[in-house]
């Protein structure tokens, strides 16, 4: 049984913690730079390279432009590096950038990082235009994902 860092996990209405992490894009980023301009839907993954996080990323990519047409920037972010990210991105030929969390320091500040194998839990957080959590859902078992379907039918029911 895996546990979650001692932090809690984020709860809907909760202020989103801010942070600049490198990505794949060769840039940093920095989630309080799309406030008022865009949400942001954070995954965050446990390990590139695995059979379910593949596929995820993989759907992202393919659903690229459904996520873009609701205004939402898709922001993956795993423990791994960036040089592994960027090898991950590239054999997938991936749409969107992986942003790095090597540190540890967003999975544990969102309250996600599974303390005994050191990686994050299979988690989503819609951070709304104005910095808050408008939803928020952490997998039971990292081997499961949510659909394209369900995150896109719960970034519509977050606008309102």
């Amino acid at each position: 049984m895996t546990t979650l860092a001692s932090t809690t996990p984020l709860a809907v209405g909760d202020r989103a913690p801010d942070f600049t992490a490198d990505s794949t894009s060769g840039q940093s980023v920095t989630l309080s730079s799309f406030q008022q301009r865009k949400r942001v839907l954070l995954a965050f993954f446990p390990l590139a390279f695995t059979s379910t996080c593949t596929a995820e990323l993989c759907d992202f990519s393919a659903d690229f432009d459904q996520f873009a047409g609701k205004d939402v920037e898709v922001m993956p972010i795993s423990v791994d590096s960036v040089p592994t990210l960027k090898e991950f991105k590239a054999k997938h030929h991936m749409r969107v950038d992986l942003v790095s969390d090597f540190k540890r320091d967003i999975s544990r500040a969102y309250g996600v990082l599974l303390a005994d194998r050191f990686f994050s839990a299979r988690a989503y957080f819609l951070v709304g235009l104005d910095g808050r959590v408008e939803w928020a859902h952490i997998e039971a078992n990292p081997g499961d994902k949510r659909s394209n379907a369900e995150i896109l039918e719960r970034i519509g029911a977050g606008r309102g």
